[in-house]
């Protein structure tokens, strides 16, 4: 992927976008969907902002430069010229940085990479939104994140150690909490990657104390990172989501020989039941476990692919998930 042209001074406008911008910097070579959605993002929020002062002009005329520059690298990449496929990758990528975060968090394991994969699966789901309207379960997951982000900071920076999993949060309501200025969060790790420390970790950290030690901070992306299927989200966590493989999609991770789940064989005959009325819902959920499958194949996970692909069939013929 070629280097951008760099961006002038962020307007003081613009402070509520340039951690999405900094995202997109970090994905760049991680996951150019990822990071040409982030600047799509910036763009769209910063001309609703203030498009008419001259310079936030000039700063969104050379973000647009950026992304046509990385559009026209991405070229025929379905997750850009297709904005179905392209909101699957986008949401699969981000629920299983959440995820990531949520085990170690379950695990009681924290660290400011945890922290930070909280937040910035939050930024991610703000990202979605230039696809429209997010589902309520991202719209709590969003919340939570930044919840969580805060909650573990804070507990880390005063010496205590924070509650594993989903304390003091109300489950119809979501988290409540007063919504503040997040640049502390991304302060504190920029701090550490000054230092020499990467942002995001190489595999899931091993077990340890809670003590906030940042020279202890694994280094480089994400790979491999395995989650136990539905066990480590929160509890309006949809159990279909793709989660069995890595948030990088530059380390392919093919699913081991054995791994596929059986095939029910019910499902090979694929006439409806002739009494069955679909409705509207059932065509958008059947849509969206194919769009999780698509996803998914996307890092070459046959086997979260098959489940969800099957889940679909098995809807369609029946009426019944």
């Amino acid at each position: 992927m070629a280097a951008l042209a760099p961006l002038p001074p962020l307007p003081p406008q613009f402070k509520s976008i340039q951690h999405h911008l900094r995202t997109a910097q970090e994905h760049d070579k991680r996951d150019p969907v990822v990071a040409y959605y982030c600047r799509l993002y910036a763009m769209q929020t910063g001309m609703k902002i203030d498009s008419k002062t001259p310079e936030c002009r000039k700063f969104l005329s050379k973000l647009m430069d950026q992304l046509e520059a990385l559009k026209k690298q991405l070229g025929d990449n379905e997750a850009v010229t297709q904005e179905i496929v392209g909101s699957a990758h986008l949401e699969n990528y981000a629920l299983k940085m959440f995820l990531y975060a949520d085990n170690e968090d379950r695990a009681g394991r924290f660290h400011k990479n945890m922290i930070k994969s909280f937040y910035t699966a939050s930024l991610l789901i703000d990202v979605i939104t230039v696809f429209g309207e997010l589902t309520d379960e991202n719209v709590k997951h969003r919340k939570y994140a930044r919840w969580k982000a805060t909650y573990i900071h804070n507990c880390l920076k005063n010496g205590e150690t924070p509650q594993a999993g989903p304390v003091g949060i109300e489950e119809d309501n979501g988290p409540s909490f007063s919504v503040p200025s997040y640049s502390f969060l991304f302060s504190d790790i920029e701090e550490n990657e000054d230092a020499g420390a990467t942002s995001l970790p190489t595999q899931p950290p091993q077990p340890s104390s809670s003590t906030y030690d940042p020279g202890n901070m694994p280094s480089s992306s994400y790979t491999g990172i395995q989650i136990p299927p539905g066990a480590h989200a929160p509890a309006n966590t949809p159990a279909e989501v793709p989660h069995s493989t890595g948030v990088t999609s530059n380390t392919i991770q093919p699913t081991p020989p054995g791994s596929i789940p059986a095939i029910d064989p019910a499902l090979f005959s694929t006439v409806s039941q002739g009494d069955i009325r679909l409705t509207p819902e059932d065509f958008a959920r059947a849509q969206k476990y194919c769009k999780y499958a698509g996803s998914a194949l996307q890092y070459e996970d046959v086997s979260t692919a098959v489940q969800n692909l099957q889940k679909a069939l098995k809807l369609l013929t029946t009426g019944r998930e």
